[in-house]
């Protein structure tokens, strides 16, 4: 019996145990200031397994009522947190890694015929993104991510430069495109990249050639590489069409190059006029079949813009001149659309009133001097003909 008062006079925590020699039981006191009731147990062993319960069901019962208090602050119950939860959980278990998307990708582009150059750009671009989020599954990115992602890019040769508004936006075309194909797959719920700031650029006209820096380099160019500077320019096929192009598709008689479907950017098959200066200039050089481009071509043409003293190339330079001096020269641009492979909208909005009509006319009157067969470098020159 002293063992028994000893213990009932040890401090203790609710609910109490107590000894209570009239009824001769255990009395387990679990009242509070919010209701709660005496139990009475034969035994200590009965008595204290209630009370543990007791405490078990506090604990329990106070961190719902606490998660009550707090999600009442933003209207929302226990049973919404919840659920909102589960659908996390379930979205995380049905999403894949980023390297995995972007795999999986670039294998379905490929399987759908889209050109090497295409696939390694895109995964140029989407693996710089990779590489900041490693390990992360898609469904857990957010668009204030993406936003941040894009805000940081630099260039990789002058990390302290960020990328032209131009360039940060089709990095953000290309998340749109691997985050549709997430959505569409079921990885995420939503294409979060659609969410993103699109960068302001400046409406800039495009960089073109004078007639005199496109005759500099065309003489600056061997036998292996002026007939592609030549299409280049008087044709305004695209580096890619180009670098594809064979002799068989350059009918110098009919007096069109046929850019095939297969070798278009668009995939649409076009014809291509050959003007008068652009066959003066291929005839000596043609081939009734092969690669029009020589192996090597990108070191060449680098050779050849410095022998013809550029220090800066501006970007798609040839291409941009034959749009300028083309619309200049005929005031139609769903023609010039047409022969391009662009819309007429873009052809109008890039290329109209860039030059004036006396440079156009000096630009399509270069041609090679009269009576002599380019050779390889140093070559023969150009004349602007009359």
């Amino acid at each position: 019996m002293k063992a028994k008062n000893a213990e009932k006079e040890k401090p203790q925590q609710w609910p109490y145990v107590r000894w209570l020699e009239r009824e001769e039981s255990w009395m387990v006191d679990a009242r509070t200031k919010d209701g709660g009731a005496r139990k009475y147990f034969k035994s200590r062993d009965a008595a204290d397994t209630y009370a543990r319960n007791c405490r078990l069901h506090r604990g329990e019962n106070g961190t719902r009522v606490f998660g009550d208090v707090e999600l009442k602050k933003f209207g929302w119950s226990v049973q919404r947190a919840i659920e909102f939860a589960l659908e996390h959980l379930r979205r995380e278990e049905k999403s894949v890694a980023i390297e995995a998307a972007i795999d999986e990708l670039i294998q379905v582009r490929a399987g759908a015929g889209r050109s090497d150059r295409y696939q390694n750009d895109l995964r140029l671009r989407l693996d710089r993104f990779a590489a900041v989020f490693p390990k992360r599954s898609v469904a857990s990115i957010t668009a204030k991510e993406l936003d941040e992602w894009l805000a940081g890019l630099c260039d990789k040769d002058e990390p302290t430069r960020p990328l032209s508004p131009g360039t940060r936006n089709t990095f953000r075309r290309d998340l749109r495109t691997l985050f549709s194909f997430c959505e569409k797959r079921s990885y995420c719920p939503s294409n979060e990249a659609k969410k993103t700031e699109k960068a302001r650029e400046m409406d800039k006209p495009a960089a073109i050639l004078t007639p005199k820096q496109a005759g500099a380099l065309l003489s600056a160019c061997g036998d292996d590489t002026l007939p592609v500077v030549a299409i280049s320019l008087f044709s305004g096929l695209r580096a890619a069409e180009v670098e594809k192009l064979d002799w068989a598709e350059v009918d110098l008689r009919g007096k069109y190059i046929e850019v095939t479907a297969a070798k278009s950017k668009t995939a649409r098959r076009r014809l291509v006029p050959i003007s008068a200066n652009l066959a003066a200039w291929l005839r000596p050089l043609a081939k009734k079949a092969g690669a029009v481009a020589p192996v090597g071509l990108r070191k060449r043409l680098d050779a050849a813009k410095e022998r013809a003293g550029f220090v800066e190339w501006p970007q798609n330079a040839m291409r941009h001149s034959y749009g300028s001096y083309r619309l200049a020269d005929c005031q139609d641009a769903p023609r010039v659309a047409l022969e391009m492979g662009n819309s007429a909208a873009m052809v109008f909005a890039h290329y109209r009133e860039l030059v004036r009509p006396k440079d156009a006319l000096a630009y399509w009157k270069l041609r090679p001097i009269a009576g002599k067969r380019i050779t390889t470098f140093p070559p023969s020159g150009f004349e602007q003909a009359a």
